[in-house]
Parts: structure tokens; sequence; C-alpha cells
């Protein structure tokens, strides 16, 4: 998959807060976006250590699901060490270096983007999933299992499968708190760049027929999480090898 990345990635908040400005009027909120996509890819980022370190480890994985089938189609993952320090609403900076690179190393290319983060659900309403958006040209949106901003009323909350709820934020709806499953935890979906909330909430639903994350992040965490221990087991070699 080619991905252009136009300008070097910031290297401090100032750069970051800078760039999330200037791209933030290139997310497109309204969609509609695709009714019907065949191949959907999750995206996922584990960490060494707690993720807050200048330095850790970090593997990113995408996998590529068909969704009339929920096989696997194509994975791809991409390790780095983290460059940019850990600061509550940037993030993305300290993922997307390694996201991107994992995107390149598809051969298919997505209909839609599903990433474990926000999209609009974001302090300055520009979170991964706008800033992945924006850089792929792809209908993408977030899929988080915690909120970072807004509230909703529980009241509004179904407890079965396909409720849901507002998320609000200083008086703007932000994303949909979305009941993949009976009685469980909702998750947090909020739209990223060419699709509107109801398409990102159905296609969400679409790929959680049997548990509370969508199959495309299950699999993505999963794979991001197996990257990151061949790539620590690497490291550990190659460290006692040199010692």
């Amino acid at each position: 998959m080619h991905i252009d990345v136009p300008s070097a990635w910031p290297a401090d908040e100032a750069a970051a807060l800078a760039l999330q400005d200037r791209l933030r009027p290139l997310a497109d909120h309204r969609g509609p976006g695709p009714a019907h996509p065949r191949l959907v890819a999750g995206l996922d980022v584990a960490y060494a250590g707690d993720g807050r370190a200048t330095g850790d480890l970090v593997a990113a994985a995408v996998v590529v699901i068909d969704t009339a089938t929920l096989e696997v189609v194509e994975r791809a993952t991409a390790t780095a060490t983290s460059t940019f320090p850990y600061i509550p609403g940037l993030f993305a900076y300290r993922e997307l270096p390694v996201l991107v690179e994992a995107l390149r190393a598809l051969r298919t290319t997505p209909e839609l983007l599903l990433c474990d983060g926000h999209g609009l659900a974001h302090p300055r309403r520009f979170g991964l999933a706008c800033h992945l958006g924006v850089l792929t040209g792809l209908p993408t949106a977030g899929v988080a299992k915690t909120p970072f901003v807004g509230t909703f009323d529980p009241a509004a909350l179904g407890g079965s499968r396909g409720s849901s709820a507002d998320l609000v934020d200083a008086g703007e709806t932000v994303g949909r708190v979305l009941r993949t499953q009976d009685g469980v935890k909702p998750v947090y979906v909020s739209t990223g760049h060419l699709v509107d909330l109801p398409t990102a909430c159905a296609q969400v639903l679409a790929l959680a027929p049997a548990y509370r994350l969508p199959e495309t992040t299950r699999q993505a965490d999963r794979l991001s999480r197996d990257a990151l221990a061949a790539a620590a087991g690497r490291v550990t070699a190659a460290d006692t090898v040199e010692g």
C-alpha cells in the first residue's frame, strides 16, 4: 500500500499541535463511507513497558478481514522504538510512524480502517483515526475500549446488543457508545475520515458477532503482541551476543 507522509514527524509538542491544527479541517466526518465493505482492516499497537517512555519498543499490526467470512485476508507488522514523548492528547504521534510502516507492507488496500483508538472523540477533535484517515485517504473510524473525552446518559444505553447512546463533549456529539454483546461493557466509536457515525457503528457491530471487540481489533491486538514478543526476543538475543 502506498502512503505519502508529506512532512517529517513532529519532534516536540508545539510541532505536533501545529500539525493537528493544520490537518484537522481535512478530516471529513460526513461520510457516508462504505455501506458494504468487503475488506476491513484492524490496526493496533503494543508497547514494551508501560508505553510512556521514549525509546520503548513498539510493534504495530494491521489485519485485513473479509467481512463475508470473517477470515483473515492479509497481515502485516512493523516494529520501531518510540521517539515522541508521552503527552495526553498527542499519543497518536507515538503510534503513527510504525502504523504507517505496517500499512505500507500490505499488498491489498482495505476499504475501511478501524483503529484501536479515537477519532473525533478527542480534546482537539483530531485523534489517531482522523490522522490515519487523512494520511491514507481511506475511510477510517476509531473503536476504543475506554472513553477519552465526553459523557453519555447511562439510561439511554440499553443492555442488549446493538443498543447505543451518544457520546457528548462540550455540547457536541463526538461519538457513540455501542454495546456489541448483551450485558457486556460497550465500546466507544468515533469517526476519523470519510465515514459517518451510523455507518461506522454498523460496521463495528457487523464485525463483532460473538465478542465485545470487533474481529478486526481482536486479530490486530493479538498480532501486535506476538510481533512485540518476537522483536523483544531478537533484541534480547542481540544484547546477549554483544555482551
